[in-house]
């Protein structure tokens, strides 16, 4: 191994986070001093026992109707304590931001008056749900999960790319990639001081409970999942498994006179907080899409009456709109009068008179994104495209301005990868998953990177060939933050493993005598199949957008 350390280069202008020209950077020295008993062929063969693991735990994705193991990456990416403290706060005060932002513009709309973000910018998204407006949760939160998309730039500076408040996905990998590389590199492992990552479950279980309805002291969580045909059906069920709630669909609902019940064999049961993996428009058919067999209607009437909990909240879209995200240094300054811990990659506005002009003469040179949330979908990286593509373009921009902002495009910091038995630089993303319970926010030390495995290339989602990395952060000293749970204790690197909790079979729990579930027939199930589809490829192209990435979500 030291060979091929000593071999590897990074090149162009990314920042590389092991080397600083021919120098180790201080959070990379143990792990290399710890891998130098290793050679090749041993690495090799640890990677495919990996993979081989990774498919007899059903940690896959599905790629043109091909399921394959998710590509885990062997050598971890580190994270000095430092640096995490940093962007730990900067993604504490984003949520809080915009916890405070979605409770008045649902509500009071001061901001409006106040003239920090136009009142038209809100209500032309089309994540705004005026079956939102006036909801107030009963312990104030909105956001109860959040993933705050970063890339590292040219001078190693962390930046938000996006906000993730709808249904923000990939914390299983998370979970599991370390038991996975603990299990792949004890002797690594053991020789670094690495913050635990495998409390999540309780963290979001005690946010859940935290948001039951008024006067409900034990409640009852279930996740609510599209189903099993559902790329995320694999986290989903993990999270009910290592939470001890139950995995319900939308026809295990039954919603009788503002309340919602769960079917069960001993009958209805009442259901207090949905951890609801299902997008807005396919949760209540009673208000958005009739045609949706994914949720159950009623659930939004049950919701706004107070007597179930939605997590995340209905209309939590509208503050991942990508024009939304422009204004988000000024909503931090607005509601929290901080200035912003972690920036954002620059942006200009398209529906701005001079932006605009200028966004036009660079088509060739920016990143164009549509900002209605869709991700992947309608972005245009201005050095990759021909010149009929900048054209139509041009057109858009101009017919529709509003819909459009342009970004450069940042090259992702570089970290080493081990692809196809050599060692060589990667590009990467960070995705931080925050849990807030109404008292504090609480982000999961490291999050998911996301590498893209070909060489030079930029987009790091799944579905062009991308994979991810164990993310270690390093620990401090061995003090207890405030209001820490046990998996919190800074020594220890001890983790549960996921697949001990998960039973990858689906539930479809007996109808009882009281509410009887409907009758799977060959149509309902095709309509499940077809609507999951559509979800899916929803989620995935949110998941998909460059920095210039090509873009989860909940990955």
């Amino acid at each position: 191994m030291t060979a091929m350390f000593e071999g590897y280069g990074s090149s162009g202008p990314a920042y590389d986070e092991m080397f600083d020209g021919q120098r180790l950077r201080p959070p990379y020295r143990r792990l290399r001093h710890s891998l130098r008993a290793l050679t090749t062929p041993e690495l090799v063969q640890r990677v495919e026992a990996l993979q081989a693991s990774y498919l007899d735990q059903g940690v896959t994705f599905d790629i043109g109707g091909e399921e394959r193991a998710f590509p885990l990456d062997i050598l971890p990416r580190v994270i000095e304590m430092d640096t995490w403290t940093t962007i730990e706060k900067g993604v504490q005060q984003r949520v809080k931001a915009l916890e405070a932002f979605l409770a008045d513009v649902y509500d009071a709309g001061q901001i409006f008056g106040d003239e920090v973000i136009p009142r038209r910018v809100i209500m032309t998204s089309s994540h705004f749900h005026r079956e939102a407006a006036g909801v107030r949760p009963p312990n104030g939160v909105r956001v109860h999960v959040a993933g705050i998309d970063l890339i590292r730039d040219n001078a190693g500076e962390f930046r938000v790319l996006e906000d993730n408040c709808r249904v923000p996905s990939g914390v299983s990998y998370v979970m599991t990639n370390r038991r996975a590389i603990t299990a792949a590199l004890p002797e690594t492992v053991a020789q670094h001081r690495i913050r635990p990552v495998a409390g999540y479950p309780q963290r979001l279980l005690a946010a859940l409970r935290a948001a039951a309805p008024a006067g409900v002291s034990d409640p009852t969580v279930v996740v609510l999942t599209p189903g099993v045909y559902n790329g995320a059906y694999f986290e989903h069920a993990l999270l009910a498994r290592t939470m001890g709630v139950e995995l319900v669909e939308g026809r295990d609902l039954l919603c009788q006179r503002g309340r919602v019940f769960m079917r069960t064999t001993k009958g209805l049961a009442p259901v207090h907080v949905i951890y609801r993996r299902i997008d807005d428009e396919f949760l209540d058919p009673a208000h958005f899409r009739e045609d949706s067999v994914l949720g159950a209607p009623g659930i939004i009437d049950a919701s706004r009456a107070g007597n179930v909990t939605l997590a995340n909240a209905v209309g939590n879209g509208v503050a991942d709109d990508k024009l939304v995200y422009t204004y988000m240094p000024d909503i931090i300054r607005y509601y929290l009068g901080e200035e912003p811990v972690l920036r954002n990659v620059d942006t200009w506005r398209c529906g701005d008179a001079d932006a605009r002009e200028e966004v036009l003469d660079r088509l060739d040179e920016l990143v164009l994104k549509p900002v209605d949330g869709s991700g992947g979908k309608g972005i245009v990286i201005g050095p990759r495209a021909d010149k009929a593509e900048l054209d139509e373009l041009r057109q858009k921009v101009i017919e529709h301005p509003r819909d459009w902002i342009a970004q450069p495009v940042v090259q992702l910091s570089t970290v080493p990868t081990f692809v196809d038995g050599e060692l060589g630089p990667r590009h990467v993303d960070l995705r931080p998953f925050a849990v807030n319970d109404g008292n504090r926010v609480w982000v999961l030390p490291g999050g998911l990177t996301r590498v893209a495995l070909a060489k030079g290339e930029l987009i790091v989602n799944s579905s062009r060939g991308g994979g991810s990395k164990d993310t270690w952060v390093l620990a401090g000293p061995s003090t207890a933050p405030e209001g820490y749970l046990e998996d919190d204790d800074l020594d220890l690197t001890h983790e549960v493993d996921p697949a001990d909790e998960l039973d990858t079979q689906p539930t479809s729990p007996p109808a009882p005598v009281t509410g009887m579930m409907p009758a799977i027939t060959p149509e309902l199930e095709a309509a499940l199949a077809r609507q999951q589809d559509q979800q899916q490829g929803q989620q995935a192209s949110r998941q998909a957008q460059p920095a210039a990435r090509d873009e989860d979500g909940e990955a």
